[in-house]
């Protein structure tokens, strides 16, 4: 039995670490301006990357490490149930996260966008919808980043079409952010 997998990614976040370094420290200092400014963070994505952005909300609001410290104002858009089934069915699925960006986003807020082909038609709304409401932006992504990495403010783009190691690597990025953003949210 061979952890080829393994292998492979670990190489992967070693070229990643390296190759990404400028364009993560440029999102983790997005989120803590957007935190001191006290604006919020929001998380959007499909499938996989819509857990990854339910999963990191919870890092950000209860806690990332086991440190005393404030909670921060941060939402996946991918949670409320009656709210995606009343836009898809409604005004149209690629309209679900943009109607949330519209109805909830201010200047000075943060939208992340979590996408492995930076192709998906919601996703793309979104960021439209963003820079209409001076909705500062995120790309999570891969490959070569797909339309939405033209979109967004800040593009940080994983170098590999393979989907799994490509949302691996996008969770350990934002752990990373997770990391340094932490330490100055200390009660």
């Amino acid at each position: 039995m061979s952890l080829e997998h393994l292998a492979a990614l670990g190489d992967l976040a070693g070229r990643c670490a390296r190759a990404l370094e400028v364009p993560v420290r440029q999102y983790a200092e997005m989120v803590k301006a957007t935190l001191a400014a006290g604006r919020t963070i929001f998380f959007a994505g499909n499938g996989g990357s819509a857990a990854h952005a339910q999963h990191i909300v919870t890092e950000y609001v209860i806690r990332y490490r086991p440190i005393a410290r404030r909670a921060v104002p941060a939402l996946a858009l991918s949670t409320d149930s009656s709210l995606l089934t009343a836009a898809g069915n409604d005004i149209g699925f690629d309209e679900i996260f943009a109607r949330q960006v519209e109805a909830h986003g201010r200047k000075g807020d943060l939208l992340v966008l979590v996408s492995t082909s930076g192709k998906s038609p919601n996703l793309l709304r979104a960021a439209e919808m963003a820079r209409i409401a001076g909705v500062t932006t995120v790309g999570l992504l891969a490959n070569d980043g797909g339309p939405l990495a033209k979109l967004v403010d800040l593009a940080v783009i994983v170098p590999t079409d393979d989907t799994a190691h490509a949302q691996e690597i996008q969770l350990a990025i934002d752990h990373y952010v997770c990391s340094v953003v932490e330490p100055e949210l200390s009660a």
